[in-house]
């Protein structure tokens, strides 16, 4: 009869060890009693460090679920301030709720005044990921009381700050670098609106977001809003572990964001576009690509093995787009690079398919964003997500602070040569130390 376990011999000692199976994993844990053995997963890339409700994905068939909910509805019929109280709350709203939790988020889109003094010490030209890292993580000075982590109510209301303040915090970064005043808030527009005011309102005396560029930021902000246990989520969950207040795990989180393989893969899509120049020359950079010259940037993912299903819906958002601002050039670059490269077997059979980063960074640009805005605009949304992971965590009884294990490869044990004596290293110890 079958069992929900798997048997282990270990071929050292011809001892068998059988390891229950559950939501078809092992605890890692249980291979200890295998003469101390443990896991080794660089990148985690088929470890879980949690068991987690908010985000379903299977790569394979391109699938994406926020609490059950496909992201392709999500993206039609809600907003991002509904999709973020799902993801946070478990459920779609009602009316009431939605209204009530509405009202909670844009009474705490301003922030201390004292935050635009912070940000006007950075330099003219610093990017807005590293002002906006700061700037969360001077929060938790700001609000002490989000160290109460353990407290529902409190955590409640570290959320809804969180949400809130993102946009004003990144619209500062956004107007400090272009030496433009800070503009407030203005909490009679939609979540994406005001964001929208906060960076371009000039002179009028309401801006009056687009609308079309207004629905646009919203789906790409739905769709950015969680993505399971990608680097920065990991990184939230991480230091979040500690029982550090979610300011602090949060800038983690942004810092993580920074990368530019995981919250800068979009602009690297804008610059191989850029790189390429014209249609005429993708067949020769396709050329390059399969000879290892350079990657295809925006195709591919750890995750997904099909296309992915964010990807679909940004395509179809961009040509919305390009009917208020003009047609981006890049999208005939884009589009003939992904009919060529699906065309051809190389990256069919590598199951390379274009990823979100693909085309969001075309509409970006499109909107006038420039690209060191384009991480920012990623950790807005994902907000929502990264505050959904951190209640998780902290009511996740299995959970304690993280610690993974190591194998030790370095050297066996010596004695200490006082300096005097020490012989001169050799060109192999000099190697070695460069590279440190």
């Amino acid at each position: 009869m079958a069992k929900d376990s798997l048997t282990i011999t270990d071929n050292r000692t011809g001892k068998q060890y059988e390891i229950p199976i559950q939501d078809n994993a092992i605890r890692t844990a249980d291979l200890r009693q295998i003469g101390g053995l443990v896991g080794y997963d660089p990148a985690l890339t088929n470890t879980a460090t949690c068991k987690s409700k908010i985000t379903y994905i299977d790569g394979d068939k391109g699938i994406l679920r926020y609490r059950g909910y496909p992201i392709e509805e999500l993206a039609e019929k809600s907003n991002y301030l509904e999709t973020a109280y799902l993801i946070v709350k478990g459920e779609l709203p009602d009316q009431k709720h939605f209204d009530m939790w509405r009202h909670n988020i844009t009474i705490h889109t301003m922030v201390h005044e004292n935050i635009k003094k912070f940000v006007d010490g950075f330099r003219y030209d610093a990017h807005p990921m590293g002002i906006l890292v700061s700037t969360v993580g001077a929060l938790s000075t700001y609000y002490p009381d989000g160290k109460d982590i353990m407290n529902l109510e409190s955590r409640r209301l570290q959320t809804r700050r969180l949400i809130g303040k993102l946009p004003t915090l990144a619209a500062f970064a956004y107007r400090h670098n272009r030496g433009l005043p800070y503009v407030y808030p203005d909490n009679d527009l939609s979540y994406s609106g005001n964001f929208l005011s906060m960076l371009f309102k000039m002179t009028e005396l309401k801006y009056q977001p687009d609308p079309v560029l207004e629905q646009a930021l919203d789906v790409l902000f739905i769709l950015h809003a969680d993505h399971e246990q990608n680097c920065s989520t990991n990184a939230l969950r991480a230091v979040a572990s500690s029982q550090v207040d979610p300011y602090s795990a949060v800038a983690a989180a942004v810092a993580a964001l920074y990368g530019p393989l995981h919250g800068g893969a979009n602009e690297a899509v804008i610059r191989m576009l850029q790189e390429i120049g014209s249609v005429s020359r993708i067949p020769e950079y396709i050329k390059k690509f399969k000879a290892g010259e350079g990657r295809l940037m925006g195709f591919g993912h750890r995750v997904y093995k099909n296309y992915d299903p964010r990807a679909k819906i940004i395509k179809k958002v961009a040509y919305e787009v390009f009917e208020v601002t003009g047609k981006n050039p890049l999208i005939d670059i884009a589009i003939e690079l992904e009919r060529i490269a699906l065309q051809d077997d190389y990256f069919v059979s590598r199951k390379l398919y274009p990823n979100v980063d693909f085309y969001s960074g075309i509409i970006y640009q499109a909107m006038g964003f420039p690209l060191t805005m384009f991480p920012v605009l990623f950790a807005i949304p994902r907000t929502s997500g990264w505050m959904a992971q951190w209640a998780e965590l902290v009511r996740d009884s299995e959970q304690r602070i993280t610690r993974p294990r190591q194998i030790y490869t370095g050297e066996a044990p010596r004695s200490y040569t006082p300096i005097e004596g020490r012989p001169e290293p050799s060109m192999r110890e000099e190697a070695v130390a460069t590279t440190i």
